[in-house]
């Protein structure tokens, strides 16, 4: 017997909020390596504090839309931003 449709749904959701998570936390370890690569002291303190749940992609309700940029797409990571390079418009 197959689930009712509000659980698959939920259990998709699921699915796909851990892969968020997963995503965010592999850009975090990528960061934090970019800011150690260049001589930037990073507490294992601070580290601890971080959560990849915390951000406004993070969508604990609705509905996820995913468009790749091709170094995605072709395997690699996105290239992280420098603080200077950010913009206000996130």
């Amino acid at each position: 017997m197959s689930a009712a449709p509000q659980e698959d749904q939920l259990g998709a959701l699921g699915l796909i909020l851990n892969i968020v998570v997963l995503w965010n936390t592999v850009y975090f370890q990528q960061i934090i390596d970019e800011m150690r690569a260049e001589g930037i002291h990073v507490r294992d303190e601070d580290i601890a504090r971080l959560s990849p749940l915390k951000f406004a992609h993070v969508n604990f309700h609705g509905r996820y839309g995913f468009a790749l940029p091709a170094e995605v797409a072709g395997g690699q990571l996105r290239s992280t931003r420098k603080p200077a390079d950010a913009t206000t418009s996130d």
